[in-house]
């Protein structure tokens, strides 16, 4: 189980940095709200990899915390990301 984790936590930091990349980079805003939903949907993910390596339920308030976090500024920064482009087509 340990290799599989070393290689999960791999595979996430890997992809951490591709939603880093993206999240600096992104031409608009609407590819910075992805990569800042896919950033916390890995940090999710890596989370929830620990909680099964320690065989330990503790971090799963962690875990809930961080996804209603992510949810509510996914869509707070979807709403503002539609009012702008509304603003934008009535000039």
């Amino acid at each position: 189980m340990t290799a599989f984790a070393a290689l999960a936590f791999v595979l996430l930091a890997g992809g951490s940095v591709c939603f880093l990349m993206r999240l600096f980079r992104g031409p608009s805003i609407a590819d910075r709200v992805i990569a800042l939903d896919g950033l916390l949907v890995t940090v999710i993910c890596g989370i929830m990899i620990e909680v099964t390596r320690e065989q330990s339920i503790t971090s799963l308030d962690t875990v809930l915390i961080v996804a209603l976090a992510a949810f509510i500024g996914t869509s707070v920064l979807a709403r503002y990301a539609e009012r702008r482009s509304e603003e934008g087509d009535g000039n």
